[in-house]
């Protein structure tokens, strides 16, 4: 078993990376492209159920001091088969759009997943950049994926500047482990010296943070929103942004061991679900509205590894991502159909496509955090631990996830609401705005639904006894499991329920302050774009100013130079040559005169050498 795991371990991180590139660069036919993704994903969910089982750790040499290390403990076991499910579902679903060329979106999608995989099981600081790098280069071709769009190749390059930044802090997380001496092993990074545990808890934390969307760097989900639908399912429900959160219910105990860091990042998870709950509420387009939602839901992953509620972060990092696939897949759907996302435009569209409607409902009920519903549980969960380590943070949190329930209604009340005859006019209006609809869901956009509708209804049960004391036990939470009080569960039940009647019986509030992303980007732009901008003008300027001048300047020295020396070999070094060879043509000439082939002249030589011979003895002598 131990072999089998080991060998599976590897198949399921490199086949998909192997399957990926072989149909980015090859291209096959799309339907061979589509069938064999397919099949690979497939193979990857089976893999992983069996990795899961059987816990391996790999390792082989790759820097000095550090391996490649893939493991599997109980974190990774919950999260792996979770990445890979949701990839087979959105891949499946992708089907249905038919994204050209089918090979290279499938080889990337693929790609990315493989990533996502990698960084799940990294053991060791160079193996997680290894993923890291691997799975954010993934995004920006994925989310620029129509790279003749430029407004979307531009979008690509705002997710990937941004959350580039954030990643130079697992650069400085990495130098100073080694700094520190504690090892490059993820395991170890708390046993770094005093002075840089800090440091390196402060880089893998602005890391995370920046994966994660987590503010300040949460504007660049709006512009990934760019990328086709099946992206969007995957980088913001089981990739990407989930493992920010990942990483950090992974190295809890580094956050535990400084102190500082847990109330931080309760802060910034807290935060970023309250504000990022506002910026939602405020959106009129679905996937924007989806894209500041999860900013908010991870802000709850967040606000977990921040209490110490592993258990908890990791049950809401997988209903999340039932939640979210779901979602955002019935929004691809709607915009296949009708071409457009934009709220006003998809009123009433529940009544015409059922299926995908209630498929649709189920989700953000659960993202309102109805009883029974997942998010309810996991939420829960979170904020349990969080009201032991601070009632004020706890107050934020209760009331961000009352701003859950205020955007997931205002969408239902929309998707639902009966369109009078008078009024089908504007809604048809938005119809077609945004790509051309094709009037109909096709079947493989239905099936992928279904599964994520019964995920997203039942994955709450993972934060409830008795599979919670299981998953708590799993993952190593410390304290062990601490089930929610009851009267906690009821109340928020009441409280989800309370906002969602007063969201369907009145308006729902648009806080105008917050529709622009709460002035995130641009704010980036003059405190990051701008200071960047002008320092690569005046480096601009520096290399055309001097670094070019000196090169000019040296080159025509060089070029002096070298018609000098050419007039030297010339004039000196040319007619020296020319003179030795003339003194060695005539000396040859006259050797050859003695070779008359006559043999009374070679004797008559003989005699006259004897001769010259014997006069400089006796004159030596």
């Amino acid at each position: 078993m131990t072999a089998l795991g080991t060998s599976a371990l590897w198949a399921v991180v490199g086949l998909p990376a192997t399957a990926g590139a072989v149909l980015v660069l090859a291209r096959p036919r799309d339907r061979v492209a589509v069938r064999v993704a397919l099949a690979v994903a497939v193979t990857a969910v089976l893999l992983s159920a069996l990795v899961a089982v059987a816990r391996p750790t790999v390792a082989v040499p790759f820097l000095a001091g550090a391996d490649f290390v893939l493991t599997v403990d109980g974190l990774a076991a919950l999260v792996l088969p979770t990445v890979l499910v949701v990839t087979l579902l959105v891949l499946v679903a992708a089907v249905g759009e038919e994204l050209t060329p089918a090979a290279r979106f499938h080889g990337l999608m693929l790609l990315f997943a493989a990533s996502a995989a990698l960084t799940v099981t990294a053991g060791t600081l160079p193996t997680l950049l290894f993923a890291w790098e691997l799975m954010g280069a993934a995004s920006y071709a994925l989310i620029g994926f129509r790279w003749w769009e430029e407004a979307r190749v531009s979008a690509g390059f705002t997710a990937l500047v941004t959350t580039r930044t954030g990643d130079l802090g697992l650069y400085l997380a990495a130098g100073a482990a080694l700094a520190g001496g504690g090892g490059l092993a993820l395991a170890d990074l708390a046993g770094s010296s005093p002075g840089w545990r800090h440091v390196v808890a402060a880089g893998v934390l602005v890391a995370a943070l920046g994966k994660a969307a987590q503010l300040p760097f949460s504007f660049w989900l709006s512009r990934a929103m760019a990328g086709p639908s099946p992206v969007s399912a995957l980088l913001h429900s089981a990739a990407m942004v989930a493992m920010g959160g990942y990483l950090l219910l992974r190295t809890q105990p580094l956050l535990a061991a400084t102190g500082w860091a847990p109330s931080v990042t309760m802060w910034v998870g807290a935060g970023t679900a309250l504000l990022l709950g506002a910026v939602a509420l405020a959106q009129h387009d679905l996937k924007q509205l989806l894209a500041a939602s999860t900013c908010a839901q991870l802000g709850f992953v967040v606000l977990a590894a921040g209490a110490g509620a592993v258990a908890g972060g990791a049950a809401h990092l997988v209903a999340h991502a039932a939640v979210k696939a779901l979602l955002f897949l019935a929004a691809g759907a709607w915009l296949t159909a009708l071409g457009t996302k934009q709220l006003a435009g998809l009123a009433g569209v529940t009544r015409r496509w059922m299926l995908v409607g209630w498929s649709a409902t189920v989700g953000l009920l659960a993202l309102a955090g109805i009883a029974p519903l997942s998010l309810w549980a996991t939420k829960d969960s979170i904020l349990a631990a969080v009201r032991e380590e601070s009632t004020v943070v706890y107050t934020v949190g209760l009331a961000a996830a009352a701003l859950s329930a205020a955007y997931a209604g205002k969408v239902l009340v929309v998707i639902w609401r009966r369109v009078p005859a008078g009024q089908q006019g504007a809604v048809d209006a938005y119809r077609d705005q945004e790509e051309s609809g094709t009037g109909r869901v096709p079947l493989a956009g239905w099936l992928p639904l279904l599964v994520l509708a019964v995920a997203a209804a039942g994955a709450g049960l993972l934060a409830l006894p008795p599979i919670g004391a299981v998953v708590a036990h799993a993952v190593g939470q410390p304290g062990g499991y601490r089930p929610v009080p009851v009267l906690e569960l009821v109340a928020s039940a009441l409280i989800a329920l309370a906002v969602l009647v007063v969201v369907t019986r009145w308006r729902a509030p648009e806080p105008r302050w917050a529709r622009r992303w709460l002035g995130l980007r641009y704010a980036a732009s003059v405190l990051v774009a701008g200071p960047a901008l002008a320092v690569g003008t005046a480096a601009a300027r520096f290399d055309d100013r001097v670094l070019d001048r000196s090169v000019a300047q040296a080159a025509r020295a060089t070029a002096i130079l070298a018609r000098r020396a050419a007039q030297v070999d010339q004039r000196r070094v040319d007619r020296m040559v020319e003179v030795v060879a003339a003194g060695l043509r005539r000396l040859g000439h006259l050797a050859r005169r003695p070779q008359t082939g006559q043999l009374h002249q070679y004797y008559l030589q003989a005699v006259v050498v004897l001769v010259v011979g014997v006069v400089v003895l006796v004159v030596l002598g």
